[in-house]
């Protein structure tokens, strides 16, 4: 029988507010276990929350960054539940007036991804397993999250996928969070079942719980897909648990039943007030949104003719796409700064990382005076490509590395006696050439470019080689 997938996730943000949810202490990731936490973070008798403004600040920016509606109140709520990375036995979240509603992500097809709910909450302290003993470190406990709710609207692991990646980017984009999964300040729990193909009611779903990586929750979804449809095939039910993904092993494991929001017992935070949020500072906060990945991609492509693969590289990372259009701005063709930046700058930056920071020996001015050169006639591309090399080793501008006589130039007839001499000091190219090596003619169009510092347009140069050898 044919299964239909249907999914949402649940995706974790942490905030990147310098202090806690609830706290003055520290979000810095890592440091010695139990040093970024006090009395209010492991819940000792007698202390106090109180809210941070900024938390509530970077979820507002999130939901209207997702095409969320903002609540003009909302309040927080205790999540009971006994498990030793929450010493107190409950987290405070929010239930049922949540921060944000009723907002979507539109994927590359076309299709709307619904997000139920965006609500604020704080993340709960980590486990420690050693040799057989468990340990908790409660410095993450007490961090600023949000909890993204997708409707189940997701029908394939590409659309998973491509739904969390693009939360990711607009996260990034907006600054409420760096978004770093192996460092666990973005993670996933995925809600799996399977139907049969034209059945409108759900099946029995199973949760896979903090996925912080594509590649694993990919693999993760195929799997648990896999091991459904087989139970069903087999006529055994799904069960409604809570699993873990063994990436050694690739497969699921379960870890207890899945809970309903009953089991939780919610009931309203007693020591914390009510959350208002005037129509004034929402569209104060709306104003300030930068321009978003999709918009940016568009415009990228409709307004500046960049092909769709290169504008979806550049619109990846924020950084990378401020360096872009400051290095753009003014000259002819953007698509040769694109090219620049996709080409020779992100050999030397290669990972997600460095590409997130984009920190890079030259500012986009120096690439701008480059390409200007180019578009006014006086470089030719390999010239070009040669001196960015050289500014990029060295944080120069161009001028440190072109002469007056490079931006001469060359004449014709110059460019004739570099050909000549090519054909005459590279007979058994020339032969190869004439037996049909295609690439031959490569080989001797390098040297006259060598020859010439780089300054000989290619293309003249390579149609002059062939109608020397053809003379």
């Amino acid at each position: 029988m044919k299964y239909e997938l249907v999914s949402g996730l649940e995706t974790h943000v942490e905030l990147a507010t310098n202090t806690k949810i609830f706290c003055s202490c520290t979000t810095e990731f890592g440091g010695d276990q139990n040093t970024h936490c006090c009395p209010i973070c492991i819940g000792l008798p007698g202390t106090l929350p109180k809210l941070n403004q900024k938390v509530v600040d970077y979820a507002i920016m999130a939901g209207l960054a997702t095409n969320c509606e903002i609540s003009p109140i909302s309040k927080m709520d205790r999540k009971n539940y006994c498990y030793p990375d929450l010493p107190k036995a409950y987290q405070i979240s929010q239930y049922d007036m949540p921060l944000c509603k009723n907002g979507y992500i539109e994927l590359s097809n076309g299709r709307k991804i619904g997000i139920t709910r965006i609500h604020i909450e704080e993340d709960a302290g980590k486990l420690v397993h050693q040799r057989g003993n468990t340990y908790v470190d409660y410095n993450r406990g007490g961090v600023p999250l949000i909890e993204i709710v997708s409707e189940p609207d997701i029908r394939s692991v590409e659309e998973a996928r491509e739904y969390v990646e693009k939360l990711q980017m607009i996260m990034r984009y907006i600054g409420v969070s760096d978004c770093k999964m192996q460092e666990g300040s973005l993670r996933c729990d995925v809600n799996i079942s399977l139907r049969p193909v034209g059945q409108k009611e759900f099946g029995t779903r199973t949760e896979i719980k903090n996925m912080n990586s594509f590649t694993f929750m990919e693999k993760a979804m195929k799997y648990e897909i896999s091991r459904q449809a087989d139970l069903l095939d087999s006529g055994q039910p799904v069960v409604q648990e809570t699993l873990r993904y063994i990436v050694e092993e690739d497969r699921t494991e379960s870890m207890r039943g899945k809970e309903d929001a009953n089991d939780y017992r919610y009931f309203r935070e007693p020591d914390l007030v009510t959350i208002e949020v005037p129509a004034e500072k929402v569209e104060k906060f709306r104003a300030a949104l930068p321009e978003l990945p999709d918009p940016k991609r568009h415009r990228y492509i409709e307004q500046l003719g960049l092909p769709e693969p290169d504008a979806n590289l550049l619109v990846k990372y924020r950084k990378v796409a401020e360096f872009f259009e400051a290095a753009s701005d003014g000259v002819k063709n953007p698509k040769n700064v694109a090219n620049c930046i996709i080409g020779q700058i992100f050999r030397r930056v290669e990972n997600e990382a460095q590409k997130e920071a984009f920190e890079i020996s030259i500012p986009p001015e120096y690439l701008r005076d480059l390409v200007l050169l180019l578009d006014s006639g006086k470089i030719k591309m390999n010239l070009l490509k040669s001196t960015l090399e050289k500014m990029l080793d060295s944080g120069k501008p161009a001028s440190e590395f072109i002469s007056e006589n490079d931006l001469a130039g060359i004449d014709p007839d110059t460019l004739k006696t570099l050909c000549t001499q090519a054909l005459e000091q590279n007979p058994n190219a020339v032969s190869d050439y004439l037996g049909g090596k295609e690439k031959a003619l490569k080989s001797l169009l390098g040297h006259v470019m060598k020859n010439s510092r780089g300054r000989a347009d290619a293309m003249e140069a390579e149609q002059l080689l062939i109608a020397l050898i053809r003379s």
